[in-house]
């Protein structure tokens, strides 16, 4: 049966090209390894991570969601144009919403958001994996983050400042804080991996 052809409505992040490498290489061995293991990816934005994470890592099932409607449509467009069937169509989904439109998951990533949204977004994001995620289930977070109050590279500073005027809600969060939220929903900071660009991979543990 021939799918439905999906207009190229496919949006670009440059910065995808740089840190999908990097992302795939921390993320294959600690995903599920089980056949059809679902991943829920929250704030999948243009679609470009889903489909090249999924692409190497076919044992998977790949979740991707957005609250905006045209990333929702770029993550369409970008699936059918790669031919991945094992990425399924993208939910609509808001990370703070009280609930969400997904029973369950194996594991849950969120790539580059809590820092471009308001913190409710970070309460969000904990609360609903919380709901979603088994016993032992693991949160995956991956950005720019300071530590202890502090920067981690001038770059960083910068880009927090830009970010703040912007939108005052948005900025680089810290560590500690972000543990905080996560211990009140039941998570732990269990690895934390340094990334290129002065970025970090933070893998949580439920329950």
């Amino acid at each position: 049966m021939t799918s439905a052809y999906v207009p190229d409505a496919r949006r670009f992040a440059p910065a995808t090209e740089c840190n999908r490498e990097p992302l795939l290489q921390v993320l294959a061995p600690r995903l599920p390894q089980g056949k059809g293991s679902l991943v829920l990816e929250v704030a999948s934005g243009t679609g470009e991570h889903a489909v090249y994470l999924a692409s190497n890592l076919p044992h998977l099932t790949w979740q991707p969601s957005d609250p905006d409607r045209a990333s929702c449509a770029s993550i369409a467009s970008w699936t059918q144009h790669a031919g991945v069937a094992h990425v399924k169509a993208p939910l609509q989904l808001d990370a703070t919403d009280p609930s969400w439109s997904v029973e369950r998951a194996d594991a849950v990533v969120c790539i580059n958001m809590i820092h471009i949204a308001p913190y409710a977004a970070c309460e969000g994001l904990f609360r609903g994996a919380a709901s979603v995620l088994p016993p032992d289930g693991l949160l995956f977070t991956y950005g720019p983050y300071s530590i202890g109050g502090q920067h981690t590279a001038p770059s960083n500073a910068r880009f927090d400042m830009s970010l703040k005027m912007q939108n005052p809600e948005w900025g680089v969060r810290d560590i500690d804080e972000v543990k905080q939220t996560a211990a009140n929903n039941g998570f732990q900071l269990v690895e934390r991996i340094d990334m290129p660009a002065n970025n970090m991979t933070l893998v949580w543990q439920h329950g």
